[in-house]
């Protein structure tokens, strides 16, 4: 299996496929090509929280601000997964997940060089003397074609504890790291900031869940909202804290979106305290 991941939208991520399809018989499984354009640490956060999920696999990530420069494009072992993408943090936290406290955590660097060129499979040898088309190269806008997917094909059919077969793979320990950022809790507080907003509007901080424990209101960033375990436990339209499927302290409005009523945004301070009063 190779899943996809990317901040393209469409139509790239076909072209990736193609390529893929190319080269692999793997299944293609897409998890998400609408993550916030070159936002790497978003990415980062939902691949550490998608990822496992999955049963072991080649995960084709590309989020890629730098494509075309001198950052470097990497393999990373993860456990029995792993993942190929460049090399400015994105594939890190998943990584790290996905390797466990006592998997294998291994990255490579690929030499961009050693990769078989991406042609399309029309015959161009004769083209029409009016055709438009440029000659065929690796592009400097389009690693995700060129480089990514072409690696990915060759990483998932080596046997994962075999890649050292793979010419073009040069063994690293250079590897641009992201840490996502962690909470700050005392008995009092509370310090965090938001991780990512979803596509309903939910604000995922990093404050840890348990934050919320037995608590029936706190002040998010001063003002009072409800605790509730559902998004029904307050009626359409108002204001609530709850904790997400991943874990975390969400801002959310029932029906609704968060990050309008309570204005943030990814990086933004969220500042969770106790409600004067409020002793349960």
């Amino acid at each position: 299996m190779i899943t996809l991941a990317s901040d393209f939208g469409t139509p790239y991520p076909a072209v990736m496929k193609g390529v893929l399809r190319q080269r692999t018989d793997a299944r293609l499984v897409d998890v998400a090509h609408d993550f916030p354009r070159q936002d790497v640490r978003t990415a980062a956060f939902w691949l550490r929280e998608v990822l496992p999920y999955f049963p072991p696999a080649t995960h084709l990530v590309v989020i890629d601000p730098g494509v075309g420069t001198d950052r470097d494009a990497i393999v990373v072992r993860a456990g029995e997964h792993t993942l190929v993408g460049p090399d400015n943090g994105v594939l890190l936290p998943a990584a790290r997940r996905l390797a466990g406290d006592a998997g294998r955590l291994e990255s490579s660097l690929i030499d961009e060089d050693g990769l078989d060129p991406v042609e399309p499979t029309t015959d161009q040898s004769e083209p029409n003397s009016h055709s438009q088309h440029p000659p065929q190269g690796r592009s400097k806008t389009f690693h995700g074609r060129d480089v990514f997917a072409p690696a990915a094909a060759a990483v998932h059919d080596a046997d994962i504890a075999d890649l050292e077969s793979l010419a073009w793979l040069e063994p690293t320990t250079a590897d641009v790291d992201l840490e996502l950022p962690t909470a700050t809790l005392d008995a009092e507080r509370a310090i965090g900031e938001v991780l990512a907003v979803d596509g309903f509007g939910n604000v995922i901080t990093n404050v840890p869940g348990p934050a919320l424990e037995d608590r029936e209101r706190v002040r998010a960033n001063g003002e009072s909202v409800p605790v509730g375990e559902t998004f029904a436990a307050v009626p359409v339209g108002d204001r609530l804290a709850t904790v997400g499927s991943h874990g975390y302290v969400e801002l959310d409005v029932n029906q609704g979106r968060g990050d309008e009523a309570f204005d943030l945004e990814p990086g933004d301070r969220v500042v969770l305290e106790p409600v004067p009063g409020d002793d349960s």
